[in-house]
């Protein structure tokens, strides 16, 4: 494939991960810090929300199997989750950890648990998702194209 195919579908991946929910402005805003002195900043960046990310779902995952539920300890999660998801501008995430946060404040264990069901699926389609845009870049940049800024 040559350079310009790869930048196009590049461009068309990118577009359908705003298209369809994924992302959202903040992961543009991410994009523009990126410059020649920190080129791998968006992969450093999203890198740390993944490694985070697995932490508070096992957290989550524990919090709610748990006789006695701390409702607290499991929103404060949520909370960490919401603000980790929306700072990359992964925007379904966001919106499960939203009403995941609800079910929190109503103590409704069936809703909660639900909810951790959602937010691990949206998390991981997400990250596929990335890891799928990381590598199309990857592909363009050792083909000597460059990444185009949006």
């Amino acid at each position: 494939m040559d350079v310009s195919q790869l930048q196009t579908q590049l461009v068309d991946y990118t577009a359908s991960l705003f298209h369809e929910g994924f992302l959202d402005e903040q992961f543009n805003q991410l994009q523009q810090l990126q410059d020649e002195s920190n080129p791998n900043f968006v992969v450093e960046v999203v890198s740390l929300f993944f490694e985070d990310s697995e932490r508070l779902l096992n957290e989550l995952t524990k919090a709610l199997s748990q006789e006695n539920i701390d409702f607290k300890k499991v929103d404060a999660h949520v909370h960490q989750l919401k603000g980790s998801s929306s700072s990359i501008g992964a925007q379904r995430v966001q919106k499960v950890c939203i009403s995941f946060r609800g079910n929190c404040e109503d103590q409704n264990v069936e809703g909660c648990i639900k909810c951790l069901q959602q937010v691990k699926h949206e998390y991981s389609l997400v990250k596929n998702k990335l890891e799928t845009l990381f590598k199309l870049e990857q592909q363009l940049l050792a083909a000597g194209g460059s990444i185009p800024v949006y």
